[in-house]
Order: C-alpha cells, then sequence, then structure tokens
C-alpha cells in the first residue's frame, strides 16, 4: 500500500524516530499497523504484549492516525490505530554536535536524562515556554532544547514554543 511521506526538515524530530525504531516492540507495533486498523485490545492479543507506551511515542512522533471503531450494539467504540507514513524524506543540516546531543537524549536511559528533561517540563509548566528564553535559561542550543523536549512524554515543540501536551486518552 502506498501511503505519505514524512518530510523531515528539523533534526530533533529524530528523536522519537530513532527510539521507535531502536526498540522492537515499537517497531512490531508499527509493523502491524502499516496494512490494517487495529485496537489497542487487537495489538496485545496480536503481539502478546503491552502496546500503551508503543503507541504513545508512535502517535506523538505522528507516525499512526487513529479513528473510532464502532462494534456491534450494545458495545463500547474504542479507538483503532492505522500508520500513517510509509516513506521518510530528511532535509536537514546542523553540528555534529547537536547531532551527538540528539544521539545522546536518544538512546540514553531515561534514568540518565530524567533531571533535564523534568528541568525542561517544570519551566514550561511554570509559563516559560518561549524558545529563546528556555535556551538562556538552560544555556543549552535551540537544537537541544527541542531534542529534550521530543524525549519528554509531556511536552511537545510548536515552532519556536515548547507546549505543554494534553493527554486525552
Amino acid at each position: 500500500m502506498n501511503k505519505r511521506t514524512r518530510i523531515i526538515n528539523d533534526p530533533s524530530e529524530l528523536v522519537p524516530l530513532l527510539q521507535i525504531f531502536g526498540s522492537k516492540r515499537h517497531k512490531k507495533v508499527f509493523d502491524a499497523l502499516l496494512n490494517l486498523w487495529m485496537t489497542k485490545d487487537e495489538l496485545e492479543e496480536t503481539l502478546g504484549t503491552d502496546v500503551a507506551q508503543s503507541i504513545k511515542i508512535l502517535k506523538k512522533s505522528g507516525l499512526i492516525e487513529s479513528q473510532w471503531h464502532m462494534p456491534e450494539p450494545g458495545k463500547t467504540p474504542q479507538k483503532e490505530y492505522h500508520s500513517s507514513y510509509s516513506k521518510v524524506q530528511t532535509n536537514f543540516q546542523c553540528s555534529v554536535e547537536d547531532m551527538s546531543d540528539i544521539i545522546m537524549l536518544t538512546f540514553k536511559p531515561y534514568e540518565e536524562v530524567k533531571d533535564v528533561i523534568e528541568e525542561l517540563e517544570n519551566l514550561v509548566v511554570e509559563g516559560n515556554e518561549s524558545m529563546s528564553s528556555l535556551t538562556r535559561a538552560l544555556n543549552k542550543s535551540p537544537m537541544y532544547i527541542r531534542a529534550v523536549a521530543r524525549r519528554s512524554d509531556k511536552l511537545a515543540v510548536m515552532g519556536q514554543r515548547i507546549k505543554e501536551v494534553e493527554d486525552k486518552e
């Protein structure tokens, strides 16, 4: 099936992609959704594992879309998921230092980067959402700030702002 192409212009967008495809569990969930619409329960039954975290990271990175599945009368509707993209195209340039930060933030265990993620989350919760203000507060590059925000489950990059994610599920 020929789907859309995901165009990546910001190197920090690699953080969730590398997390997804660096994990066997996340990759299996993505692969299962390439050709079929499936609910969370169907995915867990097919794969034999909890898929909540995989769905969350795939959704945050924009690699899956969701819709409501209407079951037989009398049963509760459930969300079903399907992959949005089958190709990726990158178009960016960055310093080796920025790329090393992106790779480090992607692959280090959460416990090792937890402090910087929580510090950024706290600044954003307190109302400091501006990229220029956050770079001054943390004394880090904008690329580093965006990469940290993309690693966080609670933050989203919105242009030159970092916002709190509203968890609707």
